[in-house]
């Protein structure tokens, strides 16, 4: 994430994994070659306050230097080819060039507020990395460039996408826009052995979970810009962003606009960012980014996929209790370039349901059929107490030792475990992923789409009064926050949102974004205040059939809710048409913010605008029936449903034998 390219020394402050191990990355190179820069920003610890502004911008020129440089040299492979000295002359010297002055900048910028930084100059020159005879996915290419008449490939020339001829677009460079991924980058689950290990939780440990619940970016919110990273800076990423939470989310946004944006979340209170790169299917579908700058000018092509679902949990730390996050804490975990830089600070992990237990650094999976790909990032959870950035972006927060101690007088905060679920095929490798596409992350060019380069980005924008509950609930050991048994999120059938990832495949319970209980409405409904429960007639909407008449409600964004405030009306499931049984009098009626007894998203609690409550509230959940039963079960489970229906139904019955015996009488009597 940081400008300026590879090369970097690991940072014992932000290791990435447990360990902090330090094994050089694996080499894969278009077949162009690689541009391998140094990267500036990891020297910069130490930038004084006044001079934050102009380095940020600074270093995102340098990234644009290198990102201006790999378009030159992967349109010049017929050049290259023709003069070995091509590259040197035409691409590499004016890059370093164009680097110095840049570096220049920086230390003139920092020594007016401070001292100026020692070792940059040695930081302009970069490296040309030779391409590797591994052939890419699709061994079927005709040339190194497979150009033919349409330059890189992909997005940039042609007719089309797809490499001039609309066929070998995932071949030649790997993926439809000529710097890959390729097949190597790709591993099947199932070969792979279980890795995935735990510290115990110790005495004076935290076990708890929190949850929040933001979507899955329903709203299309997407940017090539990095607030952190590159602040005031168009396209500082030069790769898409997917954002779901905070909405007010580009380059030029302050600490203000993001405390007062919207969110997407279900709790208002919690107006966090979240973002990561976009998953692409390399199918030659041009996106809204086809031309542009972070799209397909350099190199991000393809059908962006949505995600099936995203989980935010906030979890404990083995060792100690936790203390609250800052206000605006930034945090990024793993590194967008850690193809050049080396996998010190990579921190992405990618897998399938099903097998969780395998989780790869380096490689994407192959998953089977009806198994999703996943990808998680845990993020630091060592903080240094004072601090809500660093100029490096590193350094104010850590990763846990393997026992899960946090050193050097590091605080332990709550750690914010993301996982990511799409659903996308296996791709055909044979062919070049021409019969099912191959997939990959958006990523700087010179990184090459490599599964080791993602990352994720969390600015906490919690409102101090739920961040307090937060890191209470979590150092009790409770398990809290929406989608946590108090309401839920009702995009996976209300089912529990995990605190760790499953090992088995989930069910399907017909959840996403809707579920079958109308959405993601929730138990935080709003009251029945414009009616009078004591004198209004009860409902006598016909008994559910089974069907789901839910989906998002027709509001959208409504007040009922994940939680209380997603979509949905009212938290009724869309027309509410299914959720009460006819004449239903036994529900009490919803009183604002007050939950049900741990019932799902979406619940089958709707408000109910009719008599007050008789009996008690219900104590299963509902969701696992279906048609008439699960209609019926509104108001509590089978029995409890019969212990008050069938008394009034016996009352009924008697009382028309009355009128039968009492009609008979009259008419003798005539």
């Amino acid at each position: 994430m940081l400008g300026g390219g590879g090369l970097v020394a690991a940072n014992v402050y932000a290791s990435a994994t447990e360990e902090g191990g330090t094994d050089p990355a694996q080499t894969l190179s278009t077949p162009a070659g690689t541009i391998d820069c140094p990267d500036v920003g990891t020297k910069l610890t130490n930038v004084p306050e006044g001079a934050k502004e102009d380095v940020a911008k600074e270093l995102a020129l340098l990234d644009q230097q290198i990102a201006d440089a790999y378009q030159r040299l992967m349109n010049a492979g017929q050049a290259i080819e023709q003069d070995a000295a091509f590259a040197d002359n035409s691409i590499m010297n004016p890059l370093k060039e164009k680097r110095a002055a840049t570096i220049e900048r920086i230390a003139i910028a920092v020594d007016r507020q401070g001292d100026r930084p020692e070792g940059l100059d040695a930081l302009a020159a970069c490296t040309l990395r030779a391409p590797e005879s591994s052939a890419p996915a699709g061994e079927e290419s005709d040339g190194a460039q497979n150009t033919g008449d349409a330059g890189q490939g992909g997005q940039q020339g042609g007719d089309d996408q797809n490499a001039g001829n609309g066929q070998n677009g995932q071949n030649g460079n790997g993926g439809q826009a000529g710097n890959g991924p390729v097949a190597e980058d790709y591993v099947d689950i199932k070969s792979v052995q279980p890795n995935v290990s735990e510290p115990a939780v110790r005495k004076g440990g935290s076990r708890g979970t929190f949850a929040t619940s933001c979507g899955v970016n329903e709203n299309g919110l997407f940017n090539s810009d990095n607030v952190i990273v590159a602040p005031g800076v168009s396209n500082g990423a030069h790769h898409f962003h997917d954002y779901i939470g905070n909405q007010s989310n580009t380059a030029f946004a302050s600490d203000e606009d993001l405390a007062n944006a919207e969110t997407s979340c279900v709790d208002q209170s919690d107006k966090s960012t979240y973002y990561w790169p976009v998953l692409r299917l390399q199918n030659g579908k041009q996106e809204q980014d086809a031309d542009k700058p972070g799209g397909g000018i350099e190199g991000n092509a393809g059908e962006i996929v949505r995600a099936k679902e995203v989980t935010l949990n906030f979890v404990g730390n083995p060792q100690s209790k936790v203390t609250e996050m800052p206000r605006l804490l930034r945090i990024i975990t793993g590194d967008a370039k850690a193809f050049v830089n080396g996998p010190a600070n990579a921190n992405a992990s990618w897998s399938c349901t099903g097998f969780e237990d395998r989780q790869l650094k380096d490689k994407y999976p192959l998953c089977p059929k009806g198994s999703d790909v996943v990808r998680t990032f845990k993020f630091q959870s060592c903080w240094d107490g004072q601090n809500i950035d660093s100029a490096n972006h590193r350094a104010h927060v850590a990763f846990a030792a393997a026992d899960g101690s946090c050193g050097n007088g590091f605080k332990a905060i709550p750690q914010l475990v993301q996982r990511i679920v799409y659903d996308v095929d296996a791709p055909s490798l044979q062919d070049g992923g021409k019969t099912t596409p191959l997939f990959a992350v958006d990523s700087f060019p010179e990184q090459l789409h490599k599964p080791i380069t993602d990352h994720g980005d969390f600015i906490n924008v919690f409102d101090e009064k739920l961040m307090s509950e937060m890191v209470d609930c979590i150092n009790a050991g409770r398990t809290c926050g929406v989608g946590a048994g108090d309401g839920g999120d009702g995009g996976d059938g209300g089912q529990e949102e995990p605190t760790q990832a499953p090992t088995t495949p989930p069910a399907d319970n017909d959840g996403g974004n809707g579920g079958n209980d109308g959405g993601n409405g929730d138990d935080q409904t709003e009251p029945p205040a414009t009616q009078d429960p004591t004198t209004e007639a009860p409902q006598t909407d016909q008994p559910g059939d089974g069907k789901d008449d839910g989906g998002k409600g027709d509001d959208g964004q409504g007040d009922g809710g994940n939680g209380g405030a997603g979509n949905g009306d009212d938290g009724n499931a869309g027309t509410g048409q299914d959720d009460e049984p006819t004449g239903a009098t036994t529900v009490a009626p919803k009183v604002s913010g007050q939950p049900d007894a741990g019932n799902d998203a979406g619940d089958d609690q709707a408000e109910v605008i009719g008599t007050p409550a008789q009996t008690q509230p219900p104590t299963s959940d509902t969701d696992s029936l279906t048609g008439g039963a699960r209609a019926q079960a509104v108001g509590g489970d089978l029995a409890e449903t019969g212990t008050s229906l069938w008394p009034a139904a016996g009352g009924a019955i008697l009382l028309i034998a009355g009128f039968v015996v009492l009609m008979r009488t009259r008419r003798h009597a005539r």
